[in-house]
């Protein structure tokens, strides 16, 4: 110090140095401190003491401001953050990377509440090293941070492990002893009255958050919360956008499939009302989508085909679609069943697309609907149709049908029908399962062939033109048993030019079914020619006269006396005439045999074994068995 300078001015101006120099709080105290101890006045001591009290306020007050300085330049970061409102996430990651600077935290954290689950979820940390804390749920109530948003009033613990204030569980202080947390504070996020998460910041040491540390904590939760908010908003005028913009193109589609929708019930209406058939409606169904469309009967018939592509009949489609009254996706193609309430009248199939748009699938059903008129309109006139050609065919093979008709007005209600009855006809008739489905085929198969189909004693009867009878009857005898799923008997007979003796061929046709069955050749077709000598014989009507005069008083023997020569008599025959065999196919002894053969020859004449009885004797017995007598 130079002499003559005051040794308290010195003091000062070393004080005002060590300010310049930011010299901390001690540092400060030492210009005081020597001036004491160099034994100057009290007054000058007290004077320096005071000016180093003065000098730590002002520092006090500058550091405030400049702390203050941060936490606005800070805000209007955050705020400016809004403004621009990027990303709620980075957002909210700048607001808690911001708080733990501002308050020199070793992290800072924001939990947001979860209405459906009636607590808070971590959303954003920073500084934390803990998964659990990271993934810890705060139930109403629990802990600092359920406190906090229970009550909306911000808390701060100097040490949380410790502070008795707060309801601890397990979860929580297992996962804030992990992160290795004791100080914390957290501030409501509020939006109007209503709080939606909590802002929180903490150190891993004992501290106590003065209240200028809550109060910026507090400012930066509000950003928090209008961040949130907006957030919020704006989510919502572009979900309303969205859903302006849907509403406008499913109006527009939606157009679009009524204009379509229309123009299809104009076309397919117009085939209806012009008399188009089932073709036409096939044609225009697979312009319509663009695919191809098949058109079947319920028996999965195809009726009709349109379009570019390969589609078939899927029972198991038509299934699916009767069942939900609807379209259906089977086998890559789609199926809808065509029905006049809840009869099945067939299907009409489209291909060649992989989905179907719901509009697209109401206008495909309703083409179902057009069919199912079609058809019945088809079958409606079929069924006249066929009515009138039934009746036709019942005059032509009764007497009493021909006098009642008259024998010119028969060729003129065929010539009508498209029938020429100056051809070579036979008459067919089919036995087989009873079946409706057999019956309407016979009938499509003789207005195919120019012929009649009708039904005649619970059988169908066909008259067809035929120069071969039997090779025909073969040949429906095959087809028809495909549509029946069964065996069809088919009996024919002879062809017949004159229309007065068609009574006469379906008698004849009648003889031949049922000696075809007595012959057990059931499922076969032919006419009485082909059934040789033993079909004439069945087929004629002395057959009984026949048996009754060759086997007559061994018939009436065995009925009077309950015994089985004719048995016997087929046994010995079936042995070829060796007494061993026949009472081994009798079970009998020998001596029975030849006691039985000694009756029969009693009954019949002892010729009856001669080779010329012989031969009648087998005939008849054969006859008798095969006519059902036996």
């Amino acid at each position: 110090m130079s002499e003559g300078v005051d040794p308290a001015a010195a003091a000062l101006l070393r004080l005002i140095g060590l300010i310049a120099a930011d010299a901390s709080d001690d540092e400060l105290a030492a210009p005081a401190r020597d001036l004491k101890r160099s034994r100057a006045g009290a007054e000058a001591v007290a004077a320096v003491e005071e000016a180093t009290e003065s000098v730590r306020r002002i520092r006090g007050t500058l550091a405030q401001r400049r702390r203050r300085e941060a936490e606005l330049a800070a805000l209007f970061d955050t705020a400016g953050d809004l403004a621009a409102l990027r990303n709620l996430d980075s957002v909210l990651r700048a607001i808690v990377h911001r708080a733990r600077t501002l308050l020199g935290a070793d992290l800072s954290y924001i939990a947001l509440r979860d209405p459906d689950a009636g607590d808070t979820y971590m959303r954003v940390t920073d500084g934390s090293v803990s998964a659990k804390f990271q993934q810890l749920r705060l139930g109403m109530g629990e802990g600092l941070g359920g406190l906090v948003a229970e009550t909306a009033l911000p808390y701060a613990s100097t040490d949380y492990r410790v502070d008795s204030r707060f309801n601890h569980t397990d979860r929580i202080d297992t996962a804030v002893t992990e992160e290795g947390v004791h100080g914390i504070v957290g501030v409501p996020m509020r939006v109007g009255e209503q709080v939606i998460g909590v802002l929180f910041a903490a150190d891993r040491a004992p501290r106590g958050f003065a209240p200028d540390d809550v109060a910026m904590l507090v400012s930066l939760a509000n950003h928090a919360a209008v961040a949130i908010e907006s957030v919020r908003q704006l989510e919502e005028a572009r979900q309303a956008l969205r859903e302006r913009s849907r509403a406008a193109e499913t109006s527009a589609r939606l157009n679009g499939a009524l204009r379509r929708a229309a123009d299809a019930h104009d076309r397919l209406t117009g085939l209806v009302l012009s008399g188009g058939d089932v073709a036409d409606l096939a044609s225009q169904t697979a312009e319509l989508f663009a695919g191809p469309i098949g058109i079947y009967d319920a028996e999965g018939t195809e009726l009709a085909r349109a379009g570019d592509g390969a589609v078939r009949f899927v029972a198991e489609g038509v299934d699916g679609s009767q069942a939900s009254r609807s379209a259906v996706l089977a086998e890559g193609l789609w199926v809808c069943a065509v029905m006049a309430g809840p009869e099945p009248l067939g299907s009409i199939v489209l291909g060649g697309r992989a989905d179907l748009a719901e509009a697209d699938r109401q206008l495909f059903e309703r083409a179902s609907l057009v069919t199912a008129l079609l058809l019945l309109l088809r079958r409606s006139v079929a069924d006249a149709e066929d009515l009138v050609r039934g009746e036709l065919l019942d005059d032509l093979l009764t007497d009493a049908g021909r006098r009642r008709s008259g024998g010119s007005s028969l060729g003129l209600r065929a010539g009508k029908l498209g029938i020429d009855l100056g051809r070579p006809h036979a008459v067919f008739v089919l036995d087989g399962p009873v079946q409706p489905r057999l019956a309407l085929e016979a009938k499509r198969f003789a207005r195919a062939e120019g012929g009649l189909a009708g039904g005649r004693d619970g059988r169908p009867v066909l008259l067809l033109p035929a120069d071969d009878p039997g090779g025909r009857a073969a040949k429906l005898a095959a087809g028809f048993a495909r549509t029946a799923g069964q065996r069809v008997t088919v009996g024919a007979s002879g062809r017949v030019a004159d229309l007065e003796r068609l009574p006469e061929a379906y008698a004849e046709a009648v003889r031949c079914t049922e000696a075809m069955l007595t012959l057990d050749r059931r499922g076969e077709g032919a006419c009485m020619e082909q059934l040789g000598f033993i079909g004439v014989l069945l087929g004629e009507a002395g057959t009984g006269a026949f048996v009754e005069r060759t086997l007559g008083p061994l018939l009436d023997y065995d009925r009077r006396r309950g015994t089985d020569l004719v048995g016997t008599l087929e046994a010995y025959y079936a042995a070829g005439g060796h007494l061993a065999k026949t009472k081994a196919a009798l079970n009998v002894h020998v001596n029975t045999v030849s006691q039985r053969l000694d009756r029969i020859a009693a009954v019949l004449g002892r010729d009856w074994n001669s080779p010329a009885r012989s031969l009648e004797v087998q005939l008849a017995l054969r006859v008798h068995r095969l006519s059902g007598s036996g």
